[in-house]
């Protein structure tokens, strides 16, 4: 029970300390004269990336490294299949065209830089596969290149707002004292509220009989996109689906080359108990992202094709716990 309760706590600590970040941080930006679009892509994508950042490393440090990479891998599979696939659901999510040419594709990248660091896996060559510190620096140099080229269109007018995306849309102007204590306490909440989930986590692991990379890969993951989930589906409610979508882009973006870059770069991390199964998925939720996105140039995701994101993910955590059961 308490191991429950750590993991509970750990949840609602990050949800509300990434919210604390990201309205901090939004405001701070939108004072530099960057506009709402770029904010979201950029400054909100990390606002709702800090959990995985947060947990990532806390795990690499307490020599948890596969529930690190288990909690980007499984996290950015959520997001696709369970997020998309809702927010679909709700209501069939219109692409802008700048996002499928610039930015759905970035995407599929990053999934593939992550399955070439692990293609030793998939040729036979044994479990020693690790996420080094020289493929942390060079996920980050990615992560780099992907802000430049993210302003640069912005600068361009490619990322421009939208006046009708954005009309009714709440701007959060904040004082500046007020905005750098939102940012200090989302920092401390995230960094208190991760040890605490980890924690919790681990211990109902060790309970269930189930690997940290299967609990990373699931009951992590599900819990670090929960800021993204909510936020996607009330957006969708509110008929403004391409902020969800935007949401997802730059999270999987950042997940893979700020998260699992900054903990490598810190701690070196084996890919232990995930399997190239597991980084196959991601790259077809990707794939399957993408092409749901461009199939006869209609730039929509219908309610159907959510459907087939949603069953997708409940297929993926049925053999997650067959496994554990076998």
């Amino acid at each position: 029970m308490i191991d429950i309760f750590w993991l509970l706590l750990g949840v609602a600590l990050i949800i509300f300390a990434a919210n604390w970040l990201t309205d901090g941080a939004a405001s701070i930006a939108r004072r530099f004269g960057i506009s709402d679009l770029v904010v979201g892509l950029t400054v909100v994508a990390f606002g709702t990336s800090t959990p995985e950042l947060s947990i990532s490393i806390v795990s690499a440090l307490q020599g948890n490294a596969p529930m690190a990479i288990g909690n980007v891998v499984g996290s950015n599979i959520f997001n696709i299949l369970v997020i998309i696939g809702v927010v679909a659901l709700i209501r069939p999510i219109k692409v802008e065209r700048s996002l499928m040419v610039n930015d759905i594709g970035l995407v599929v990248i990053s999934a593939l830089a992550l399955l070439a660091i692990g293609y030793g896996d998939i040729l036979g060559a044994g479990p020693d596969r690790i996420v080094s510190r020289v493929n942390g620096i060079l996920l980050l140099l990615f992560f780099a290149i992907f802000l430049r080229y993210t302003f640069s269109q912005a600068k361009g007018g490619e990322h421009n707002d939208d006046p009708a995306a954005t009309k009714g849309a709440e701007r959060k102007e904040l004082p500046i004292w007020r905005s750098v204590l939102l940012i200090i306490a989302g920092l401390a909440g995230l960094v208190y509220g991760g040890d605490r989930f980890v924690a919790g986590a681990s211990g109902v692991a060790m309970s269930l009989g189930m690997s940290e990379a299967v609990v990373g890969l699931t009951i992590v993951a599900a819990g670090t996109s929960l800021p993204e989930l909510a936020a996607s589906i009330s957006a969708a409610v509110k008929g403004n689906s391409g902020i969800a979508i935007g949401n997802v882009i730059g999270s999987n973006i950042f997940n893979i080359f700020l998260v699992l870059g900054t903990t490598a770069t810190i701690s070196p991390l084996p890919f232990g108990g995930i399997s190239h199964f597991d980084l196959v998925v991601m790259i077809a939720a990707s794939l399957a992202f993408w092409l749901f996105c461009w199939k006869f140039g209609k730039q929509t995701i219908t309610r159907a094709e959510g459907a087939i994101l949603v069953a997708f993910y409940i297929a993926y955590v049925a053999y997650q716990v067959m496994n554990v059961s076998v």
